[in-house]
């Protein structure tokens, strides 16, 4: 039943097709999402304006290729549910959830993400972070190679972040004071596979 749930809120947020504290640690090699509103590439004027919010423009010829090899896909969906995803994404990292990154990240980013919730584990140390808001998401890349769609997603956000030791002692920040943060993801997707859904296949920072 958990699995089942999982899945239909993974899907919701990410595959729908009609349409730190600590910094995040990074895969091995250095290595979000459809979602529903107007077709973003090729819009009329009213909407360009809001298209262009979305979009730097070193992403357009890789956005205008997705469009073209996946005509379903929505900028402005994908833009709000890789907010969804970055949301949930985070949550899991922080609380040690590895179900919930299993249906959320590809399998270099969920080792790398293991890697750090089992070296807090050892420390004895537990993470209190909440994400206060995302200020700007933006599509920064994009592109289409051998079928596979990779899109990144400049996220600008404010994090509160405390850092417990075993004893339930503050170790490091404040949840009162949130922190500017700065990450880039980039999700990427199958375009042959039936499996409507992106997964998070790199994380870096600003």
């Amino acid at each position: 039943m958990v699995a089942g749930f999982l899945a239909l809120r993974l899907y919701s947020v990410l595959g729908k097709r009609t349409g730190h504290e600590q910094p995040l640690p990074k895969p091995a090699e250095d290595r979000v999402a459809t979602l529903p509103v107007p077709r973003s590439i090729d819009l009329p004027a009213e909407t360009r304006d809001t298209v262009n919010r979305l979009i730097e423009p070193k992403a357009e010829n890789g956005i205008r290729a997705l469009v073209a090899a996946d005509p379903s896909f929505d900028l402005t969906q994908f833009v709000e549910g890789s907010k969804s995803a970055y949301r949930m994404i985070l949550e899991a990292y922080w609380k040690g959830d590895r179900e919930t990154l299993d249906w959320l990240v590809e399998a270099d980013v969920k080792a790398a993400f293991e890697g750090a919730i089992d070296a807090r584990a050892a420390a004895g140390e537990t993470l209190e972070n909440r994400l206060v808001s995302i200020e700007r998401a933006v599509v920064s890349d994009a592109a289409v190679d051998g079928g596979v769609a990779r899109v990144t997603v400049r996220f600008d956000a404010d994090i509160a972040a405390v850092t417990r030791g075993a004893e339930g002692n503050v170790v490091a920040g404040s949840l009162s004071d949130a922190v500017e943060t700065h990450d880039v993801w980039t999700f990427s997707r199958s375009l042959r596979s039936d499996d409507p859904n992106w997964k998070l296949a790199e994380t870096d920072e600003v």
